[in-house]
Protein backbone atom coordinates (compact mmCIF):
# COMPACT_ATOMS: atom_id res chain seq x y z
CA UNK A 1 0.00 0.00 0.00
CA UNK A 2 1.41 3.40 -1.04
CA UNK A 3 0.57 6.12 1.49
CA UNK A 4 2.32 8.90 -0.44
CA UNK A 5 0.13 11.44 -2.22
CA UNK A 6 0.45 11.82 -5.98
CA UNK A 7 1.38 15.19 -7.56
CA UNK A 8 -2.28 15.63 -8.51
CA UNK A 9 -3.38 15.01 -4.93
CA UNK A 10 -0.79 17.45 -3.60
CA UNK A 11 -2.06 20.06 -6.08
CA UNK A 12 -5.58 19.46 -4.79
CA UNK A 13 -4.34 19.94 -1.23
CA UNK A 14 -2.82 23.28 -2.20
CA UNK A 15 -6.08 24.31 -3.86
CA UNK A 16 -7.99 23.52 -0.67
CA UNK A 17 -5.49 25.45 1.45
CA UNK A 18 -5.77 28.49 -0.79
CA UNK A 19 -9.55 28.37 -0.65
CA UNK A 20 -9.57 28.13 3.15
CA UNK A 21 -7.11 31.00 3.46
CA UNK A 22 -9.33 33.19 1.29
CA UNK A 23 -12.84 32.17 2.35
CA UNK A 24 -12.79 30.88 5.94
CA UNK A 25 -13.30 33.98 8.13
CA UNK A 26 -11.42 34.26 11.40
CA UNK A 27 -14.68 34.63 13.35
CA UNK A 28 -15.69 31.15 12.18
CA UNK A 29 -12.27 29.74 13.07
CA UNK A 30 -12.49 31.33 16.51
CA UNK A 31 -16.00 29.96 16.98
CA UNK A 32 -14.89 26.44 16.06
CA UNK A 33 -11.86 26.58 18.39
CA UNK A 34 -14.05 27.67 21.27
CA UNK A 35 -16.85 25.15 20.86
CA UNK A 36 -16.64 22.41 23.51
CA UNK A 37 -19.16 20.07 21.87
CA UNK A 38 -19.31 17.94 18.74
CA UNK A 39 -21.95 20.12 17.07
CA UNK A 40 -21.22 23.81 16.53
CA UNK A 41 -23.81 26.51 17.05
CA UNK A 42 -25.97 27.21 13.98
CA UNK A 43 -24.67 30.77 13.58
CA UNK A 44 -21.22 29.58 12.51
CA UNK A 45 -22.25 26.18 11.16
CA UNK A 46 -24.87 27.59 8.78
CA UNK A 47 -22.57 30.34 7.50
CA UNK A 48 -19.78 27.86 6.76
CA UNK A 49 -22.31 25.55 5.08
CA UNK A 50 -23.33 28.37 2.73
CA UNK A 51 -19.71 29.21 1.89
CA UNK A 52 -18.89 25.60 1.02
CA UNK A 53 -22.13 25.19 -0.93
CA UNK A 54 -21.31 28.24 -3.06
CA UNK A 55 -17.96 26.62 -3.91
CA UNK A 56 -19.62 23.26 -4.65
CA UNK A 57 -17.75 21.52 -1.83
CA UNK A 58 -20.41 21.06 0.85
CA UNK A 59 -21.23 17.42 0.01
CA UNK A 60 -17.79 15.94 -0.41
CA UNK A 61 -19.07 12.42 0.38
CA UNK A 62 -21.78 12.43 -2.29
CA UNK A 63 -21.63 11.22 -5.90
CA UNK A 64 -21.42 13.97 -8.47
CA UNK A 65 -24.76 13.09 -10.07
CA UNK A 66 -26.55 14.09 -6.86
CA UNK A 67 -24.77 17.41 -6.41
CA UNK A 68 -21.73 16.14 -4.54
CA UNK A 69 -18.07 16.55 -5.42
CA UNK A 70 -17.58 12.99 -6.62
CA UNK A 71 -14.15 12.99 -5.00
CA UNK A 72 -12.35 9.73 -4.44
CA UNK A 73 -11.64 8.67 -0.82
CA UNK A 74 -8.14 10.17 -0.82
CA UNK A 75 -9.33 13.63 -1.85
CA UNK A 76 -12.10 13.44 0.72
CA UNK A 77 -9.52 12.69 3.40
CA UNK A 78 -7.20 15.48 2.25
CA UNK A 79 -10.12 17.91 2.36
CA UNK A 80 -11.21 16.89 5.86
CA UNK A 81 -7.65 17.05 7.16
CA UNK A 82 -7.18 20.57 5.81
CA UNK A 83 -10.48 21.59 7.42
CA UNK A 84 -9.18 20.30 10.76
CA UNK A 85 -5.85 22.09 10.40
CA UNK A 86 -7.61 25.34 9.49
CA UNK A 87 -10.04 25.24 12.47
CA UNK A 88 -13.06 25.09 10.18
CA UNK A 89 -16.42 24.58 11.93
CA UNK A 90 -17.71 21.03 11.76
CA UNK A 91 -20.81 20.81 9.60
CA UNK A 92 -23.83 18.96 10.92
CA UNK A 93 -23.54 15.36 9.77
CA UNK A 94 -27.25 14.62 10.12
CA UNK A 95 -28.28 15.68 6.63
CA UNK A 96 -25.01 15.70 4.71
CA UNK A 97 -23.32 12.62 6.12
CA UNK A 98 -26.15 10.40 7.30
CA UNK A 99 -29.50 10.71 5.52
CA UNK A 100 -28.04 12.24 2.35
CA UNK A 101 -25.98 9.17 1.38
CA UNK A 102 -28.94 6.96 2.34
CA UNK A 103 -31.14 8.82 -0.14
CA UNK A 104 -28.43 8.67 -2.81
CA UNK A 105 -28.30 4.88 -2.45
CA UNK A 106 -31.82 3.80 -1.43
CA UNK A 107 -34.08 6.75 -2.27
CA UNK A 108 -36.49 6.92 -5.17
CA UNK A 109 -35.89 9.53 -7.89
CA UNK A 110 -38.79 11.52 -6.45
CA UNK A 111 -37.31 11.43 -2.94
CA UNK A 112 -33.90 12.43 -4.25
CA UNK A 113 -35.36 15.36 -6.17
CA UNK A 114 -37.42 16.48 -3.16
CA UNK A 115 -34.83 16.24 -0.38
CA UNK A 116 -31.26 16.29 -1.68
CA UNK A 117 -31.20 19.88 -3.07
CA UNK A 118 -32.52 21.21 0.25
CA UNK A 119 -29.86 19.31 2.20
CA UNK A 120 -27.24 20.75 -0.11
CA UNK A 121 -28.32 24.38 0.26
CA UNK A 122 -29.05 24.01 3.97
CA UNK A 123 -32.65 25.17 3.70
CA UNK A 124 -33.92 22.07 5.52
CA UNK A 125 -32.32 20.60 8.63
CA UNK A 126 -32.48 17.02 9.89
CA UNK A 127 -32.39 14.99 13.08
CA UNK A 128 -32.00 11.26 13.71
CA UNK A 129 -34.80 9.22 15.28
CA UNK A 130 -32.95 6.05 16.30
CA UNK A 131 -32.43 5.70 20.07
CA UNK A 132 -35.31 5.25 22.48
CA UNK A 133 -35.59 4.83 26.25
CA UNK A 134 -34.64 1.18 26.61
CA UNK A 135 -33.47 0.87 22.99
CA UNK A 136 -30.11 2.56 22.59
CA UNK A 137 -27.34 0.01 22.20
CA UNK A 138 -29.99 -2.65 21.53
CA UNK A 139 -31.59 -0.73 18.70
CA UNK A 140 -33.51 -3.75 17.40
CA UNK A 141 -35.72 -3.59 20.49
CA UNK A 142 -37.18 -0.21 19.55
CA UNK A 143 -40.88 0.21 20.31
CA UNK A 144 -41.98 3.18 18.19
CA UNK A 145 -44.85 2.00 15.99
CA UNK A 146 -45.77 3.16 12.50
CA UNK A 147 -49.22 1.93 11.49
CA UNK A 148 -50.11 2.24 7.84
CA UNK A 149 -53.46 3.83 7.07
CA UNK A 150 -53.97 4.31 3.36
CA UNK A 151 -51.23 6.55 1.99
CA UNK A 152 -50.01 7.53 5.47
CA UNK A 153 -48.18 6.11 8.47
CA UNK A 154 -49.34 7.04 11.97
CA UNK A 155 -46.43 7.06 14.43
CA UNK A 156 -46.56 6.61 18.18
CA UNK A 157 -43.59 6.33 20.51
CA UNK A 158 -40.65 8.35 21.74
CA UNK A 159 -37.08 9.00 20.61
CA UNK A 160 -34.29 10.21 22.87
CA UNK A 161 -30.85 11.84 22.57
CA UNK A 162 -32.19 13.41 19.37
CA UNK A 163 -29.49 15.87 18.39
CA UNK A 164 -30.72 19.22 17.07
CA UNK A 165 -34.37 18.14 16.97
CA UNK A 166 -35.17 21.71 18.09
CA UNK A 167 -33.73 23.01 14.82
CA UNK A 168 -34.86 20.21 12.52
CA UNK A 169 -37.45 20.32 9.76
CA UNK A 170 -37.29 16.54 9.22
CA UNK A 171 -36.42 13.41 11.13
CA UNK A 172 -35.15 10.18 9.58
CA UNK A 173 -36.75 7.65 11.83
CA UNK A 174 -36.66 3.92 12.49
CA UNK A 175 -40.12 2.62 13.38
CA UNK A 176 -41.70 -0.79 13.73
CA UNK A 177 -44.14 -1.38 10.87
CA UNK A 178 -44.62 -5.11 11.49
CA UNK A 179 -44.85 -5.99 15.20
CA UNK A 180 -45.24 -9.70 14.40
CA UNK A 181 -41.96 -10.03 12.51
CA UNK A 182 -38.56 -10.78 14.02
CA UNK A 183 -37.10 -7.63 15.65
CA UNK A 184 -34.80 -6.56 12.81
CA UNK A 185 -37.22 -7.64 10.07
CA UNK A 186 -40.13 -5.49 11.24
CA UNK A 187 -38.39 -2.09 11.10
CA UNK A 188 -38.79 0.53 8.36
CA UNK A 189 -36.92 3.75 7.57
CA UNK A 190 -39.27 6.75 7.44
CA UNK A 191 -38.82 10.46 6.76
CA UNK A 192 -41.03 12.40 9.17
CA UNK A 193 -41.83 16.14 9.05
CA UNK A 194 -41.08 17.70 12.44
CA UNK A 195 -43.39 20.69 12.29
CA UNK A 196 -46.74 19.07 12.97
CA UNK A 197 -49.13 18.83 15.95
CA UNK A 198 -48.26 15.22 16.79
CA UNK A 199 -44.62 15.97 17.70
CA UNK A 200 -43.43 17.35 21.04
CA UNK A 201 -39.77 18.19 21.67
CA UNK A 202 -38.44 18.25 25.23
CA UNK A 203 -34.93 19.68 25.64
CA UNK A 204 -32.19 17.74 27.48
CA UNK A 205 -29.46 20.01 28.84
CA UNK A 206 -26.24 18.11 29.42
CA UNK A 207 -23.94 18.32 32.44
CA UNK A 208 -21.71 20.56 30.34
CA UNK A 209 -24.53 23.08 29.96
CA UNK A 210 -25.11 22.40 26.28
CA UNK A 211 -28.53 22.00 24.70
CA UNK A 212 -27.78 19.68 21.80
CA UNK A 213 -30.03 16.72 22.48
CA UNK A 214 -33.73 16.27 23.11
CA UNK A 215 -36.48 13.76 23.73
CA UNK A 216 -39.08 13.65 20.96
CA UNK A 217 -42.61 12.37 21.59
CA UNK A 218 -44.64 11.04 18.66
CA UNK A 219 -48.38 11.04 19.38
CA UNK A 220 -50.31 10.15 16.24
CA UNK A 221 -47.69 11.96 14.18
CA UNK A 222 -48.00 11.39 10.46
CA UNK A 223 -45.83 10.83 7.45
CA UNK A 224 -46.57 9.72 3.91
CA UNK A 225 -45.94 6.27 2.52
CA UNK A 226 -44.06 7.95 -0.33
CA UNK A 227 -41.55 9.19 2.28
CA UNK A 228 -40.61 5.67 3.34
CA UNK A 229 -37.09 4.91 2.13
CA UNK A 230 -36.76 1.38 0.79
CA UNK A 231 -39.36 -1.30 1.33
CA UNK A 232 -41.25 -2.06 4.51
CA UNK A 233 -38.96 -4.10 6.75
CA UNK A 234 -35.77 -2.85 5.04
CA UNK A 235 -35.03 -0.31 7.74
CA UNK A 236 -32.45 -2.45 9.55
CA UNK A 237 -30.36 -2.85 6.39
CA UNK A 238 -30.51 0.89 5.73
CA UNK A 239 -29.70 1.68 9.36
CA UNK A 240 -26.53 -0.44 9.22
CA UNK A 241 -25.43 1.38 6.05
CA UNK A 242 -26.01 4.72 7.75
CA UNK A 243 -24.14 3.71 10.91
CA UNK A 244 -21.09 2.70 8.88
CA UNK A 245 -20.99 6.27 7.57
CA UNK A 246 -21.38 7.65 11.10
CA UNK A 247 -18.72 5.44 12.69
CA UNK A 248 -15.87 5.42 10.22
CA UNK A 249 -14.41 6.51 6.94
CA UNK A 250 -13.97 10.09 8.14
CA UNK A 251 -11.11 12.20 9.36
CA UNK A 252 -10.95 11.74 13.14
CA UNK A 253 -7.18 11.60 13.70
CA UNK A 254 -6.15 15.03 12.34
CA UNK A 255 -8.59 16.88 14.62
CA UNK A 256 -7.28 14.91 17.59
CA UNK A 257 -3.69 15.67 16.58
CA UNK A 258 -4.51 19.39 16.37
CA UNK A 259 -5.89 19.29 19.91
CA UNK A 260 -2.83 17.42 21.19
CA UNK A 261 -0.59 20.10 19.67
CA UNK A 262 -2.62 22.75 21.48
CA UNK A 263 -2.26 20.83 24.74
CA UNK A 264 1.51 20.84 24.28
CA UNK A 265 1.47 24.61 23.84
CA UNK A 266 -0.72 25.03 26.91
CA UNK A 267 1.59 22.83 28.98
CA UNK A 268 4.55 25.02 28.02
CA UNK A 269 2.66 28.07 29.30
CA UNK A 270 1.41 26.54 32.57
CA UNK A 271 3.73 26.71 35.62
CA UNK A 272 4.64 23.40 37.20
CA UNK A 273 5.25 24.80 40.67
CA UNK A 274 8.83 23.51 40.45
CA UNK A 275 10.60 26.43 38.76
CA UNK A 276 9.62 25.50 35.24
CA UNK A 277 6.82 24.95 32.76
CA UNK A 278 4.45 22.04 33.22
CA UNK A 279 5.43 20.83 29.76
CA UNK A 280 8.91 19.97 31.09
CA UNK A 281 7.49 17.40 33.48
CA UNK A 282 8.70 13.97 32.24
CA UNK A 283 5.48 12.13 33.12
CA UNK A 284 3.30 14.69 31.34
CA UNK A 285 5.63 14.65 28.33
CA UNK A 286 5.35 10.86 28.23
CA UNK A 287 1.55 10.97 28.29
CA UNK A 288 1.40 13.60 25.55
CA UNK A 289 3.82 11.60 23.41
CA UNK A 290 1.79 8.43 23.87
CA UNK A 291 -1.43 10.20 22.87
CA UNK A 292 0.27 11.62 19.80
CA UNK A 293 1.64 8.23 18.74
CA UNK A 294 -1.77 6.62 19.19
CA UNK A 295 -3.39 9.36 17.11
CA UNK A 296 -0.79 8.90 14.37
CA UNK A 297 -1.49 5.16 14.40
CA UNK A 298 -5.20 5.93 14.09
CA UNK A 299 -4.47 8.14 11.10
CA UNK A 300 -2.58 5.28 9.46
CA UNK A 301 -5.59 3.02 10.05
CA UNK A 302 -7.87 5.61 8.48
CA UNK A 303 -5.59 5.78 5.46
CA UNK A 304 -5.67 1.99 5.14
CA UNK A 305 -9.47 2.13 5.09
CA UNK A 306 -9.26 4.79 2.39
CA UNK A 307 -7.05 2.51 0.34
CA UNK A 308 -9.74 -0.18 0.59
CA UNK A 309 -12.51 2.28 -0.30
CA UNK A 310 -10.54 3.41 -3.33
CA UNK A 311 -10.79 -0.22 -4.51
CA UNK A 312 -14.56 -0.17 -4.10
CA UNK A 313 -14.79 -1.84 -0.70
CA UNK A 314 -17.11 -0.57 2.03
CA UNK A 315 -15.64 0.29 5.47
CA UNK A 316 -17.45 -2.63 7.10
CA UNK A 317 -16.30 -3.64 10.60
CA UNK A 318 -13.19 -1.48 10.25
CA UNK A 319 -15.49 1.48 10.88
CA UNK A 320 -16.14 0.10 14.36
CA UNK A 321 -12.41 -0.11 15.01
CA UNK A 322 -11.91 3.54 14.05
CA UNK A 323 -14.92 4.62 16.12
CA UNK A 324 -13.64 2.72 19.17
CA UNK A 325 -10.09 4.08 19.03
CA UNK A 326 -11.13 7.65 18.16
CA UNK A 327 -13.66 7.80 21.00
CA UNK A 328 -11.15 6.61 23.58
CA UNK A 329 -8.49 8.99 22.30
CA UNK A 330 -10.90 11.91 22.31
CA UNK A 331 -11.76 11.29 25.95
CA UNK A 332 -8.10 10.83 26.94
CA UNK A 333 -7.21 14.20 25.40
CA UNK A 334 -10.08 15.92 27.24
CA UNK A 335 -9.07 14.30 30.55
CA UNK A 336 -5.47 15.45 30.18
CA UNK A 337 -6.60 19.00 29.38
CA UNK A 338 -8.46 19.21 32.70
CA UNK A 339 -5.32 18.03 34.50
CA UNK A 340 -3.04 20.49 32.71
CA UNK A 341 -5.15 23.53 33.57
CA UNK A 342 -5.59 22.44 37.19
CA UNK A 343 -8.12 24.52 39.19
CA UNK A 344 -8.64 26.85 36.21
CA UNK A 345 -9.82 23.83 34.23
CA UNK A 346 -12.70 23.29 36.63
CA UNK A 347 -14.67 26.40 35.63
CA UNK A 348 -17.91 25.53 33.89
CA UNK A 349 -19.82 28.46 32.40
CA UNK A 350 -23.30 27.53 31.24
CA UNK A 351 -23.60 30.49 28.85
CA UNK A 352 -23.31 29.63 25.18
CA UNK A 353 -21.60 30.31 22.89
CA UNK A 354 -18.11 30.65 24.35
CA UNK A 355 -16.93 32.95 21.56
CA UNK A 356 -17.79 36.39 20.27
CA UNK A 357 -18.54 39.61 22.15
CA UNK A 358 -21.20 38.03 24.38
CA UNK A 359 -19.00 35.19 25.62
CA UNK A 360 -18.34 35.10 29.39
CA UNK A 361 -14.91 36.22 30.50
CA UNK A 362 -12.65 33.22 31.17
CA UNK A 363 -10.72 32.71 34.36
CA UNK A 364 -7.15 32.38 33.17
CA UNK A 365 -7.57 31.56 29.48
CA UNK A 366 -10.26 30.56 27.03
CA UNK A 367 -8.61 27.17 26.69
CA UNK A 368 -8.89 26.62 30.44
CA UNK A 369 -12.53 27.73 30.32
CA UNK A 370 -13.26 25.10 27.66
CA UNK A 371 -11.55 22.22 29.46
CA UNK A 372 -14.33 21.01 31.76
CA UNK A 373 -17.13 21.63 29.26
CA UNK A 374 -15.23 19.62 26.65
CA UNK A 375 -14.52 16.85 29.14
CA UNK A 376 -18.18 16.51 30.16
CA UNK A 377 -19.50 16.75 26.62
CA UNK A 378 -16.90 14.24 25.47
CA UNK A 379 -18.24 11.51 27.75
CA UNK A 380 -20.77 10.88 24.98
CA UNK A 381 -18.06 9.87 22.51
CA UNK A 382 -18.08 6.29 23.76
CA UNK A 383 -21.89 6.19 23.51
CA UNK A 384 -23.15 7.87 20.35
CA UNK A 385 -22.95 5.96 17.08
CA UNK A 386 -22.90 2.74 19.09
CA UNK A 387 -21.26 2.27 22.49
CA UNK A 388 -17.74 0.93 22.97
CA UNK A 389 -19.29 -2.39 23.98
CA UNK A 390 -21.25 -2.54 20.71
CA UNK A 391 -18.11 -1.77 18.68
CA UNK A 392 -16.12 -4.46 20.52
CA UNK A 393 -18.89 -6.98 19.83
CA UNK A 394 -18.82 -6.17 16.11
CA UNK A 395 -15.03 -6.47 16.00
CA UNK A 396 -15.13 -9.76 17.92
CA UNK A 397 -17.70 -11.32 15.59
CA UNK A 398 -16.79 -9.90 12.20
CA UNK A 399 -13.03 -9.40 12.47
CA UNK A 400 -11.80 -11.95 15.00
CA UNK A 401 -14.46 -14.57 14.30
CA UNK A 402 -15.19 -15.12 17.98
Amino acid sequence: MDLDFTPEELAFRDEVRAFLAAHLPERLREGARNTPSVFVEPDIGDEWHRILHARGWVAWHWPKEFGGTGWDPVRRYIFEKELALADAPALSILGLRLVGPVLCRYGTPEQQARFLPRILDGSEKWCQGYSEPGAGSDLASLKTRAERRGDRYILNGTKIWTTHAHYADWMFCLARTDPQAKPQAGISFLLVPMRQPGITIRPIVTLAGDHEVNQVFLDDAETRVEWRVGEEGQGWEIAKFLLENERGGSCAAPRILVDIARLKQAAEAEPSGANGALGRDPELARRLARLELEALALETTELRILADQAKGRRPGPQASLVKLIAANLRQAVDELAVEIFGPLGLQLPTTRPLYGNAAPEPVGSRAAQLAMASYLNGRAWTIFGGTNEVQKGIIARQVLGL
